[in-house]
């Protein structure tokens, strides 16, 4: 339930549930994100987060629960229905093409073309524009994405997502593996983000000191259930390592039982 006297959250759900056969992987999840804030949304393994996020961009149906965009309850019926609302998940994977340049790629399946050819020098001058104004620098948008590091190719993925009007922004991983050269690129880019006020971002991740370092606020989803909603700014990285601890003790405990 949003709070009264503030603004509607950009992507809100209610009472989510999902199951896999026996396993029950999601259980009256509620979650909010409010517009232009960065939701940081940590768990151990199994946890149910990639379900969560899967569910948030279409990819899989709740069996119960709700979900609002901008206080309207939609259905979403698909991937391509969630990113027509405003919803865009960048993956690990990342879904880049390697073999294709920076600006071929950040107009994938939504190519401009002046028949019959694609009007590559436009693309190429947009892709310019867009990567500049989000401050991602790189030398050349001609190059191949295969020869880029992984901050880089992780940079034009999130570029991509905004350029593609993405209003809510889901990052699975978006540091994992990175050194911290490259983490601090996607870091400073989800802060540029967050400054412009234009994208909410929920963001998957492991390593907790960046996550209070570059979120707003923080969830810890346990066992298929949100357990711990604060603002990063009233929580501590012992916290919430003790609490994912305590998690492991109690789980060490019953099964030894």
């Amino acid at each position: 339930m949003t709070t009264p006297g503030l603004t509607t959250p950009a992507l809100r759900v209610a009472g989510i549930a999902k199951r896999f056969g026996a396993l029950t992987a999601l259980r009256e999840i509620n979650l909010e994100v409010g517009k232009g804030e960065v939701l940081g949304l940590i768990g151990d393994n199994g946890a149910g987060k990639s379900t969560l996020i899967k569910i948030i961009c279409g990819y899989h149906r709740p069996d119960a629960g709700q979900i609002f965009v901008n206080g309207d309850e939609v259905v979403l019926r698909s991937v391509d229905h969630a990113r027509s609302l405003g919803i865009d998940t960048v993956y690990q994977d990342l879904a880049l093409v390697n073999e294709l340049s920076v600006y071929h790629n950040m107009f994938l399946n939504r190519e401009l073309v002046r028949w019959p050819l694609l009007s590559n020098r436009t693309m190429r001058r947009r892709a310019e524009e867009h990567l500049k104004d989000m401050g991602v620098d790189l030398p050349d948008v001609t190059v191949e994405v295969a020869k880029l590091s992984g901050g880089q190719r992780q940079a034009i993925a999130v570029a991509r997502s905004v350029y593609s009007d993405a209003k809510v922004l889901l990052l699975d991983e978006p540091l994992a593996a990175m050194g911290a050269k490259e983490g601090t690129m996607i870091l400073d880019l989800i802060r540029d983000l967050k400054e412009r006020g234009e994208v909410s971002v929920i963001i998957i991740a492991h390593n907790y000191a960046q996550v209070l370092d570059v979120c707003d606020r923080v969830n810890l989803l346990q066992h298929g259930e949100i357990t711990f909603d604060k603002r990063s700014r009233d929580t501590s990285l012992e916290e919430l390592t003790e609490l994912v601890v305590a998690e492991y003790r109690g789980g060490r405990r019953r099964r030894h039982k």
